[in-house]
């Protein structure tokens, strides 16, 4: 919340106690003896209707703006609207029960709910000495706010909404929870289910036995199919389009023309020096000193590089990787370049070099009371600490002792995790005992140091030379004479499309242009493949006035886009073309399997096998809870099946999964008898208790009409 985030601004808060007064002060709604539930007149028009209440556009934008402030510039409009609305509709839907129920919230509930969010219970502002939650504080910080902080108060009301609408939902469902529940003889049959274990030997013919091509499938069967399953395939309205993208980037010109500008600057040249003038104030005719003699780098840079000079001596890690072997074996003075880094030509001088400037060390530290930063349950003396220090220094001199294990098990330091390895680090990063080893001893030294922390046994792993590089740097931009060029092929294209007796595809493959299609957008959508957010392009596909076939020119981010309207759904049943693909597998399972059935109907179990020229095939400790055949997957009827039966007993045809199976349960593994079942049935109750608050909603929010205005707005 973004008043949590001004709470830690806040240094005078909380500094004088206002006084018991305080209590009587009206807050807001939470601390008065007006109505909790908030209010409001319907303001302009209504971007929502939930069963007949609206949701005004004025209060909805305003919550919009409040959740783009908390939001951040990374989320987009789109973003911060569907989060209020759905926010909105959940609150109307349950507002509605809440009203018919009569439930409502006291203070105290709502002073209890806050205290279960960590954003409030736990920070340091509204606790007391004891790290204990203290509503004293936080109702003199919000008193603090109304009088100081108008802005942050109101934001606060929004928090408070939010604060009673979560205790009145927490009330609600927890109404409903308190009846579900599980009887013993639920907990029972749990138990077997997930216990008792099944051998079988089974045949399947599978579907794929059976081909595609067999089975002719028409329009009207498809039809008849979606009719006798509307929940199935009802759809939304969408649209389809397709594009050309004219993408704003640089030409080979572009490219051309900056390196050719980079190698310019390499070399001295003879013009005017803008940082030179002469007696006359006018800049005049001189040797403009090029990257590779300047003497003031960092003023050279700061003219003529989009990269200014770094003076700080780098590893070789921290270098680009492509370029970082030949970096390293320049000499000081030397240069390299230009170079394509990413989108820029860059050209490098190695400006200087210290040999070995970086260390790689590990070290054991053995704290003791008093010392630095020690941890207050180290309780060893000093000279205690030194004793431990020098024994394990002996043991690091053991061949088969491994320092790694000597300090993951003995260091008191926050590095013992990793072995008490500190990564590689530069002169003056360590306090200077532990510095002075460090750089003045050769890889593979151990040795003992004291410091204010403690004793260190300190071990140098490794050493790296480190180098200062200076790097002139042009990114590749468009110019404007490919701009210029882009828009005017963007343009004309939409010109020659809107007119031509040619398919939208067929005059882009003309001019090698690529089209990408882009299918079943929805009304809210914001972001469309290879275009990212692009709100305008969604809102004129569904605009009433745009058809079918309709194409029209956009800006975009970095370019144009030039767009057709291929295609309308409308709410409803989908049509047989669009259900097809999710039809078609369904029924030629169906008619495969009756075909299968058919065919070996009153077949021993030997006969189904032998008359498929197909092997039985065995499968062990099946539970019904984990019906996977290994072989066949998942098939859970198969397995209820023979859960059903009696050892020794054959199935009939069962129409499974992936294909038609016969089943022999060969053995029945009882589980093992338990005195009570209570257990089973608390999880049994944990399990549904933990679905009511989505599962309660959703039924509510599916039974409920909801009209969706936001289109018209946003």
């Amino acid at each position: 919340m973004a008043i949590l985030g001004n709470i830690r601004k806040q240094t005078t808060v909380l500094i004088l106690i206002i006084g018991l007064a305080l209590f009587a002060f009206v807050i807001s709604g939470v601390f008065s003896s007006g109505d909790l539930g908030g209010g409001g007149g319907k303001v302009g028009s209504s971007v929502a209707e939930v069963n007949d209440n609206e949701i005004p556009i004025d209060a909805f934008r305003q919550k919009v703006e409040n959740m783009s402030r908390r939001m951040g510039p990374t989320a987009s409009t789109m973003q911060v609207v569907n989060q209020v609305w759905d926010q909105e509709v959940r609150s109307s839907i349950l507002g509605e029960q809440f009203e018919d129920l009569g439930v409502d919230i006291e203070q105290d509930q709502i002073m209890n709910f806050i205290k279960t969010n960590p954003g409030y219970s736990q920070n340091p502002q509204f606790t007391n000495e004891n790290g204990v939650f203290d509503e004293f504080k936080l109702k003199q910080f919000i008193a603090d706010l109304k009088i100081n902080s108008p802005d942050q108060y109101n934001i606060w009301l929004q928090d408070e909404a939010s604060i009673i609408q979560g205790a009145k939902e927490q009330a609600y469902f927890n109404l409903i929870k308190a009846g579900v529940g599980a009887t013993l003889k639920e907990g029972e049959l749990d138990y077997k289910l997930a216990n008792e274990k099944l051998d079988i030997r089974y045949v399947r013919v599978p579907y794929a036995s059976v081909a595609d091509s067999t089975i002719t499938i028409t329009k009207s069967e498809i039809s008849t199919y979606i009719n006798a399953h509307k929940d199935d395939f009802k759809q939304d309205p969408a649209r389809d389009i397709q594009f050309v993208y004219f993408e704003e980037k640089p030409s080979a010109e572009d490219e051309k023309a900056v390196e050719e500008a980079v190698n310019k600057l390499l070399v001295d040249s003879y013009g005017f020096d803008e940082t030179k003038e002469s007696e006359e104030g006018k800049v005049i005719n001189d040797t403009v000193i090029g990257f590779k003699n300047t003497t003031d780098m960092a003023d050279f840079l700061d003219r003529n590089s989009d990269i200014k000079f770094d003076t700080i001596y780098q590893a070789k890690k921290r270098l680009p990787a492509q370029f970082a072997d030949t970096l390293m074996s320049l000499k000081v003075g030397d240069i390299y370049g230009p170079y394509r880094d990413g989108d820029s030509f860059k050209i490098s001088r190695m400006m200087g070099r210290r040999a070995n400037g970086s260390v790689k060390a590990s070290h054991i530290l053995i704290g003791y009371e008093g010392a630095q930063r020690a941890n207050p349950e180290i309780k060893r003396t000093k000279e205690e600490a030194e004793v431990e220090a020098k024994r394990l220094l002996a043991e690091t001199k053991k061949k088969d002792v491994v320092f790694v294990e000597l300090a993951r098990d003995n260091s008191d330091g926050p590095s013992a995790a990793n072995g008490g390895d500190l990564g590689y680090f530069q002169e003056g990063a360590m306090v200077p005992k532990f510095n002075d080893f460090a750089f003045g001893n050769q890889v593979g030294t151990i040795g003992l140091v004291e410091t204010d922390f403690g004793y260190h046994v300190i071990k140098v792993d490794d050493k790296e030379d480190i180098v200062q590089i200076a790097t002139l740097a042009r990114e590749v931009e468009a110019s404007e004479q490919t701009i210029n060029k882009l828009f005017t092929d963007a343009t004309q294209f939409e010109s020659d499309s809107k007119n031509s007796e040619k398919a939208f595809s067929d005059s882009a493959r003309e001019k090698e242009f690529v089209v990408r299609p882009v299918n079943k957008i929805k009304m809210m959508d914001e972001n469309l493949p290879g275009l990212s957010a692009q709100r305008s392009i969604v809102q004129w596909a569904f605009n009433e006035d745009t058809e079918l076939g309709e194409i029209r020119r956009f800006d975009v981010d970095n370019g144009y886009a030039v767009v057709q309207l291929t295609a309308k759904y409308e709410e409803g049943l989908m049509a047989v073309e669009d259900a097809s693909a999710t039809v078609l597998p369904i029924i030629r399972k169906e008619r495969k399997a009756a075909q299968i059935i058919g065919a070996n109907k009153g077949k021993s179990f030997d006969d189904f096998a032998k008359d498929n020229n197909i092997s039985a095939s065995n499968a062990t400790a099946l539970t019904v809870k984990s019906p996977t055949i290994p072989g066949a997957g998942s098939e859970p009827l198969v397995v209820g099946t023979a859960y059903a039966m009696t050892a020794g007993e054959t199935s009939g045809l069962i129409e499974g999964e992936t294909g038609i199976f016969m089943v022999n349960l060969t053995k029945k593994d009882e589980a093992p008898k338990l005195d009570n079942y209570s257990t089973y049935a608390n999880n049994l109750k944990s399990a549904a208790a933990s679905k009511v608050n989505t599962a309660v909603y959703n039924a509510l929010k599916e039974g409920a009409v909801i009209e969706d205005n936001r289109s018209f707005f946003y």
